[in-house]
């Protein structure tokens, strides 16, 4: 479990470090950096998916109201 937990707690104290260094350069708590850029991943990770929703819907929607036909007798 040790190799598990070694490479996280590594990461963890490098990006937390850089949380760190953009609220000292502005001049504001390391929790607010941190919990605003995990609010942000959310909210851009929802902002895509519902992007796809989107556009799928509109393909859908495009493909059962424009029907490309072959003649005019496929009416």
């Amino acid at each position: 479990m040790n190799y598990i937990y070694k490479p996280l707690l590594f990461f963890q104290k490098h990006g937390y470090y850089v949380c760190q260094r953009i609220a000292d350069r502005f001049g504001i708590r390391a929790k607010v950096v941190r919990t605003t850029f995990m609010y942000l991943t959310f909210v851009t990770v929802g902002f895509g998916f519902a992007l796809y929703l989107f556009l799928a819907f509109w393909i859908k929607i495009k493909d059962l109201v424009y029907t490309k036909r072959t003649s005019v007798f496929d009416l």
